[in-house]
């Protein structure tokens, strides 16, 4: 009895051992499958949300470019001689542009979004502070074209950003 116990046990260890060795390999060829599966996912999740990431750093250029206070005003002329008209006017024709890319900042980097709010908040404060020293709409135009032929505007510090985050994607 003792000797049929040992003779299954001689037969059924290596077995057992092999069934162990099959399982582990198996496994861990599964493991390597699945692996390979969830990268080739991630790099097709990429190349196929690239395009749609690069439009949006497009639109924040020209939002960019747009707002540029030396571009704004050569485009956005005074109605009247107010000048809170025309702050107004400047101001509204911002923000306009600003709602109308607003839904980019998904697709882009955290730093260039803070970068183009920053330099949009910062050209309408530099538009309201000088509209306090300008007498009419064609004084506060001419100080605010002085002003920003001395000084680099707010927007090219935004592009440089976007260049750079643009880099950095391809």
């Amino acid at each position: 009895m003792q000797e049929k116990l040992i003779e299954g046990l001689a037969f059924a260890l290596p077995a057992l051992i092999t069934g162990g060795v099959a399982f582990f390999m198996f496994s861990s060829f599964l493991q390597r499958d699945e692996n390979e599966k969830k990268m080739e996912a991630l790099i097709n999740k990429k190349r196929e949300s690239l395009p749609t990431k690069l439009q949006a750093y497009e639109r924040l250029l020209l939002f960019c470019e747009r707002i540029n206070p030396a571009k704004l005003l050569l485009r956005v002329h005074p109605i009247g001689e107010d000048t809170d008209s025309y702050v107004h006017l400047l101001i509204a024709n911002i923000e306009q542009e600003y709602e109308h890319n607003l839904v980019q900042q998904i697709y882009v980097h955290d730093n260039a979004w803070k970068a183009v709010v920053g330099s949009k908040l910062a050209i309408i404060n530099k538009i309201r502070s000088s509209a306090e020293a300008s007498d009419n709409a064609k004084t506060l135009r001419e100080n605010l074209l002085i002003e920003y032929a001395k000084v680099e505007s707010p927007t090219e510090t935004a592009i440089a950003i976007i260049k750079q985050e643009v880099k950095r994607l391809i």
